[in-house]
């Protein structure tokens, strides 16, 4: 989807969010600055605020309250980043050094505990706590989805169920929060609450469905990040999983044996060994079903440039380039 479109749709409080993440993470400590305005380009096309502001407007108005609120989902997110990044041990992302590459884990844990306690800061501005318990709610979830990933690290026989339960805490419920705030803050009734709720927790599946498939398959330069961590961390994925279950008994075999051994060319082998059957296009088709169900969630909603924004935003999940 070209970023013209958001932009011209909410490229304004897109800027407004911004500048207030940037004002709002000033510190008279050079240090701290420096450590955020490097994690500030991982901001990318800020996915999660444009979810928030384009639900907002498919729903009714937006307030000055809603900058706030992309901007406090913007920081939760970034914190996820950094967290993330020192878990997996990666050192790239978005073409650049990770924190804990740049600085040591240290600095980036550090570093994204300041974000969260910052997100909330802010969102204590706002009248209501309704945000901050949600967020906080949000925030909770997330931290469950990691641990129950954790607690699944090298299980090779994780079904679906669960993998589809850990994305979608971790990923998938972040999206589905900017949504339902977005809807609500813009006075909404709570059926078109529920609707653009439904819609970005589907949205979060289907997208890290997709993230999971490039981390096997995709491209370090089109990608921009370390790729085959979840391999190198024991985390299981879906076309992992779809191949363990449906592969003739001799492939199976082989792919317990390389994913429980630590060769250097054991990404590359594992790829050669999932490529040729169609356990990425299962993937991928799950991830189309999600995408289906998100746009089937806009149903009722009025017809309007940001609701067909966020249709064509979950379009974009299925095409991001492998």
């Amino acid at each position: 989807m070209p970023l013209s479109l958001v932009n011209d749709c909410v490229g304004r409080e897109l800027a407004l969010v911004e500048e207030r993440f940037n004002r709002e993470l000033s510190s008279d400590l050079p240090c701290v600055n420096t450590l955020v305005r490097h994690v500030a380009r991982f901001r990318g096309k800020m996915l999660r605020p444009t979810l928030l502001l384009l639900a907002g407007k498919a729903a009714g108005q937006l307030t000055d309250e809603h900058i706030t609120l992309a901007t406090v989902v913007e920081m939760v997110h970034m914190a996820t980043l950094v967290h993330d990044d020192v878990l997996d041990e990666a050192e790239l992302r978005r073409n650049g050094a990770t924190i804990n590459h740049l600085r040591g884990n240290e600095a980036a844990v550090l570093l994204g505990d300041y974000l969260i306690s910052h997100s909330y800061h802010l969102c204590s501005s706002l009248s209501s706590q309704f945000a901050a318990r949600a967020i906080g709610r949000t925030t909770n979830a997330v931290c469950e989805g990691e641990l129950l990933q954790i607690d699944n690290r090298n299980n090779l026989d994780l079904d679906e169920p669960t993998y589809i339960q850990i994305i979608s805490r971790k990923t998938a419920s972040l999206c589905a929060t900017c949504c339902m705030l977005g809807a609500r803050y813009a006075g909404a009734p709570e059926r078109h609450i529920r609707q653009l709720e439904t819609f970005g927790l589907c949205v979060g599946i289907a997208f890290q469905i997709q993230d999971d498939i490039l981390d096997l398959v995709g491209d370090v330069a089109t990608v921009g990040k370390t790729l085959g961590i979840d391999l190198d961390k024991g985390k299981m994925t879906l076309p992992l999983i779809h191949f363990l279950r449906t592969a003739p008994r001799e492939h199976r075999e082989l792919l317990r044996s390389l994913l429980r051994g630590d060769e250097p060319d054991r990404l590359e082998r594992v790829r050669n060994l999932v490529l040729p059957g169609n356990y990425i296009q299962y993937a991928r088709n799950r991830a189309a079903g999600y995408v289906a169900r998100a746009r089937a969630a806009l149903d009722g909603l009025p017809d309007s440039e940001p609701r067909s924004m966020l249709d064509a935003m979950a379009e974009f999940v299925l095409s991001r380039p492998l």
